[in-house]
């Protein structure tokens, strides 16, 4: 766990960038592992026929740079923040998962999500995840990396708004709907 587990300290003054994969292979426990792949198992084949129904054979491609991306991109702030804090440790494949979430709100923001069987907006979750990510990571104390859960979901919504800008036109039509 030590060797494999997410340490800036260890990134820059180590040169252990491998750190930066390792990291999301990791759980803390099976009820980590297990809402990480199951909230993976509902959204991720529907983001990934977003991505096939897109870009075509590419796809699959750009979905899992959508979710390798998310490890990598998801931990940047972190690091920046701990990189000579020797006791900051991280494990989890939340920002990856954050990521994929997030892409399916931007294809999908008129559908409705269901958390703990209620359900809610797509659009009015994703708010309301980055807000309580960001209000928490600000907090702190709990020891969850809220702000992996923050920047993975900004990387999984603009991922695939660098690859076709027309995306963002597409989520704001469904935004307009959401508000009338």
């Amino acid at each position: 766990m030590y060797r494999f587990q997410f340490n800036a300290y260890s990134i820059k003054h180590n040169k252990q960038c491998y750190r930066f994969f390792t990291y999301a292979l990791l759980h803390a426990d099976w009820a980590h592992l297990i809402f990480n792949m199951l909230t993976l198992y509902f959204f991720g084949n529907a983001v990934q026929g977003f991505f096939v129904d897109v870009f075509g054979e590419s796809g699959i491609l750009y979905f899992i740079m959508l979710y390798i991306g998310g490890v990598f991109f998801s931990t940047i702030y972190s690091f920046e923040k701990n990189k000579d804090n020797y006791h900051y440790n991280a494990i989890g494949a939340s920002g990856a998962v954050s990521s994929v979430l997030f892409s399916y709100i931007l294809f999908n923001p008129l559908s409705t999500i269901y958390v703990y069987f209620i359900p809610v907006p797509a659009l009015g979750f994703g708010v309301l995840y980055l807000l309580f990510s960001a209000y928490m990571s600000k907090k702190g104390g709990d020891n969850i990396g809220h702000d992996v859960h923050f920047w993975g979901a900004i990387f999984g919504f603009f991922f695939p708004v660098l690859l076709k800008p027309s995306l963002l036109l597409d989520f704001a039509e469904g935004v307009m709907q959401f508000i009338h």
